[in-house]
């Protein structure tokens, strides 16, 4: 085995020849690939990605280096990373510290030189499955292969635990932005930019940790409660999703993204499933089907709901409707009851990084906040 190289190895016996990138050694977890050609450190630092290994399709990746503003939590989540030809040198004013560097020092093993659109063309058309990066060993092709078959699949994992915030804390509005609302976030995975772009429209955001009871998010009168994006099977959730249908009794506004979104699917009856390779990336298209509008949207997700695409559905909550699906694939994306003020998408809103077109969704969950408000008054 010659040391100098590193390997990228599917479960289905398929192996990608590399060169040893960041740091060495051996590394699991599911393979997925995002099409992005801009964003990478948020997509490294989205907890949604724990225990995942990300192959960017875009070639040439690490020219804006990383900083700190543009982190979407305290640490880079990935369990590996994918590049085919990482930047020898970094180029934006912006930059604190190189990519190499940041992962080096997050501890993240990499592998560069690979052909990337090779790997994302076969996932594509075999789907998603688990990998190892081995970098730096003197193993055998055979005993790679065997280490990675024999670790968990993303199906049945239950990982909200490991990236949950320890403890409560609050995101105030901005300086001078008047207080509107006050907003119960379950933390599933959240990233930074969510609480921020609800606090610019002056909603208080507590961020609750998972394990939080109904008592404890009731406790502060919250006019709303937001459902976060996060890793994982949405089937592993029981609690969760208790704790949702619980929520939906209260007649209280609930606004659920990406993990949440597939949690209230759960919540209200319906399954959800694997899908074959996920959506992953800041350009896919997805119709919203109110006003047949279609908006560019960032995704993270590799499970989706199984909700009826035609005509309204009913649930133990009253009637609802999917209101957005996906163009690539017909996937449900959306879905908003209509007796009681609840709604959710699987894409984020908050664009960091990715397009704009989303952000009108906080919008309508001020607006049903703000009805539920006068109706209550």
């Amino acid at each position: 085995m010659n040391f100098s190289k590193a390997f990228f190895v599917l479960d289905d016996g398929s192996i990608f020849e590399g060169e040893p990138w960041a740091c060495e050694g051996e590394t699991f977890g599911e393979a997925v690939f995002s099409t992005g050609m801009t964003g990478y450190q948020e997509t490294l630092t989205d907890p949604s990605y724990h225990k995942q290994i990300v192959v960017m399709t875009a070639p040439h990746i690490g020219n804006t280096g990383m900083n700190q503003s543009d982190m979407e939590s305290s640490q880079i989540w990935v369990s590996g990373f994918v590049v085919r030809n990482p930047t020898p040198r970094v180029s934006n004013w912006r930059s604190e510290n190189s990519l190499e560097s940041a992962l080096i020092d997050a501890g993240v093993i990499g592998i560069q030189g690979v052909d990337t659109r090779a790997i994302t063309r076969h996932l594509r058309d075999r789907g998603s499955m688990r990998v190892g990066i081995f970098s730096g060993l003197d193993l055998s092709r055979e005993e790679m292969v065997m280490k990675v078959r024999a670790t968990s699949a993303m199906s049945g994992s239950y990982l909200a635990e490991d990236v949950t915030t320890p403890q409560t804390y609050i995101v105030n509005p901005p300086e001078g932005t008047v207080r509107r609302f006050r907003v119960a976030a379950l933390d599933l995975g959240i990233k930074s930019a969510t609480p921020r772009h609800m606090s610019e429209r002056g909603i208080e955001v507590h961020v609750f940790p998972l394990g939080s009871t109904l008592e404890e998010l009731l406790a502060i009168k919250p006019d709303g409660i937001f459902l976060s994006n996060g890793p994982g099977d949405p089937a592993t959730m029981d609690g969760v999703v208790a704790l949702v249908r619980e929520l939906l009794l209260e007649a209280v506004p609930i606004f659920g993204i990406c993990f949440g979104h597939q949690i209230l699917g759960r919540a209200l009856g319906f399954q959800t499933y694997k899908l074959k390779f996920g959506h992953r990336g800041i350009n896919q298209p997805v119709m919203n089907l109110s006003n047949r509008k279609v908006e560019i949207t960032a995704h993270n997700h590799g499970f989706a709901v199984d909700a009826p695409r035609n005509g309204n559905f009913t649930t133990a909550f009253g009637q609802g409707v999917v209101s957005h699906i996906c163009l690539n694939d017909d996937v449900v994306e959306g879905i908003e009851l209509i007796d009681r003020p609840a709604f959710s998408v699987q894409y984020h809103p908050e664009s960091a990084a990715g397009p704009h077109d989303a952000n009108y969704l906080f919008d309508h969950f001020i607006a049903l906040m703000s009805k539920n408000a006068g109706q209550n008054a």
